[in-house]
């Protein structure tokens, strides 16, 4: 599993691969590329996805450089850092510390 030290080691723009997933969510969003890779750079690991194909993913929990919380689902695999989708943590599924997942009702 990718450490979040592996995470910054290749967010590197020449080492970064944005999927079109990624893409529509910042346009949908408002996004910034460079608040997705603030948030890997000061953020932290808080889900690993070990199945996920065809890298194993996790979950970050950083900040953009407004200091709003951006969650960045991203897999590290044939040397280059996979940016999957990113997104605001919305309140009604996670906990106040953005990093727990609210229980299902």
């Amino acid at each position: 599993m990718p450490s979040i030290d592996d995470l910054r080691v290749l967010c590197k723009d020449d080492s970064i691969q944005i999927t079109q997933h990624l893409q529509l969510r910042m346009r949908e969003h408002s996004i910034k590329y460079d608040d997705v890779i603030s948030a890997i750079m000061v953020g932290e690991i808080i889900e690993q996805y070990p199945e996920d194909y065809p890298y194993p993913s996790c979950l970050v929990l950083g900040y953009t450089q407004d200091r709003n919380h951006l969650h960045v689902v991203c897999g590290v695999g044939n040397g280059f850092l996979w940016l999957v989708t990113a997104y605001y943590p919305d309140t009604n599924k996670w906990e106040t510390d953005h990093k727990t997942r609210k229980e299902r009702e």
